[in-house]
């Protein structure tokens, strides 16, 4: 589970297990947990988080899509 940034208390990461979906990234924070698709940028799910939250944390995968994308191209390589 490869931690790619923290900001704003928030984590984000990998699951190792999830070569087979479309390119994401998943956050986790104190109040709770969400998943964005990365092309295009798009809430998957979420649970325990308030709506300026994910809106937040939407801005923060948009402006870092390019970095989660490369990061998640090379683990998948990896695990492949």
């Amino acid at each position: 589970m490869p931690t790619v940034l923290r900001e704003q208390g928030f984590e984000f990461f990998f699951y190792s297990n999830e070569r087979n979906e479309p390119a994401h990234v998943h956050v986790w924070g104190q109040r709770g947990v969400a998943k964005f698709w990365l092309r295009p940028v798009s809430l998957a799910s979420s649970r325990g988080l308030r709506s300026h939250e994910l809106s937040d944390l939407q801005r923060i995968v948009v402006r870092n899509s390019d970095l989660f994308e490369e990061q998640w191209n090379e683990h998948t390589r990896r695990k492949v």
